[in-house]
């Protein structure tokens, strides 16, 4: 009996610590996903002058991140998208050449930051000077 009770204990310890342990893996693929995409479209600029128009246009179109769902990508070198861009606390957009982003495990956004549904997305900002969950920028 003592046995069994020892068993439950290790295992209601254990159960916690594995998923966050999981979580913070999967942040951290979303990070680097974000990170390598992110040179990607940099590289394509370089070459081309402009940014492409999708993630298909740099062969990244299937690309989902660690929940299954499509990265998010928004070019603002339109007047019409700029108006789309994701917004910090003050509502003055993150970045000033284009936005990627997951929409993090609840699958849930809003363009600023500080809505609920925001604040576990692994957000691209300060023109990929942070790469990061929304939550601590």
């Amino acid at each position: 009996m003592l046995a069994v009770a020892i068993v439950g204990v290790l295992i209601a310890v254990a159960v916690p610590a594995w998923d966050g342990w999981r979580d913070r893996m999967k942040t951290q693929k979303a990070q680097a996903d974000i990170t390598a995409v992110s040179v990607v479209i940099d590289a394509h600029y370089a070459d081309n002058n402009t940014l492409p128009a999708s993630l298909a246009a740099i062969g990244r179109a299937n690309l989902r991140d660690p929940w299954g769902r499509e990265y998010r990508y928004l070019p603002l070198n339109t007047p019409q998208n700029r108006g789309h861009a994701r917004k910090d606390h003050s509502l003055v957009p993150l970045n000033t050449d284009y936005d990627l982003y997951s929409v993090g495990p609840d699958g849930g956004t809003a363009s600023p930051l500080t809505a609920r549904a925001s604040r576990d997305d692994i957000i691209r900002a300060n023109n990929g000077r942070f790469v990061g969950p929304a939550k601590l920028y």
